[in-house]
């Protein structure tokens, strides 16, 4: 079990459906200056869209960097209603992750705001792609506002 340490760790938040103004390279260049900064550890909820994006460049940092990816997974059946492919990659990277923690054995209406203000509370900085004023997202970064920790927008 790895030990979360809240001023070496970092989560993600975005949205499920991606916009064409998502740059991935931005997206490694923040990951790449935050380890620099002294992260090492990364949260991720194992949502599909920009989750699952997060997850795949941290997996290519890693092959060069001495990072852990956590699988912060809001219930047990997760990948229910996930596409055949989706399902794939989700169970691919559940099985990649340095470490899996299970927020919720069954799915309940909490769940996920469970898994995501689990991973603000144990992080310093929140990468966020934020594009709609509703939903979990906009709700986590709140959180993460109220709790006062860094939040570095894409």
């Amino acid at each position: 079990m790895i030990k979360l340490i809240k001023e070496k760790t970092l989560a993600v938040t975005g949205h499920r459906k991606l916009t064409a103004d998502l740059d991935i390279y931005r997206l490694e260049e923040i990951f790449l200056n935050q380890i620099e900064k002294g992260i090492d550890t990364f949260l991720v909820g194992m949502a599909v869209g920009f989750d699952a994006i997060c997850f795949q460049i941290l997996e290519k940092i890693r092959d060069k960097k001495d990072i852990k990816i956590v699988a912060c997974i809001p219930c047990k059946n997760q990948s229910k209603n996930f596409s055949i492919e989706q399902k794939e990659e989700y169970i691919r990277q559940v099985n990649s992750a340095n470490e899996k923690i299970l927020i919720s054995r069954e799915y309940t209406p909490y769940c996920m705001m469970k898994r995501n203000m689990f991973m603000v509370d144990n992080a310093c900085t929140l990468v966020c792609f934020l594009r709609e004023n509703k939903g979990g997202t906009f709700n986590t970064v709140n959180y993460a506002k109220q709790k006062g920790i860094e939040i570095i927008k894409i």
